[in-house]
């Protein structure tokens, strides 16, 4: 006999809840992943955030 499974149950119900945050979440983790990687060497030595938090 097989056994009931809930979790695709769950997790379409889940991810109709949850699909504005999740993608929210991925176009502004891709935004800032680009942003970050157009930064040079000469901007984080002159950015003001590094020199407050260098060690």
């Amino acid at each position: 006999m097989r056994q009931f499974d809930p979790w695709p149950i769950f997790f379409r119900r889940e991810w109709s809840r949850n699909w504005p945050f999740l993608v929210g979440f991925a176009v502004t983790g891709t935004i800032i992943t680009k942003l970050s990687l157009g930064f040079t060497e000469e901007d984080r030595k002159n950015s003001r955030f590094a020199q407050r938090h260098k060690k």
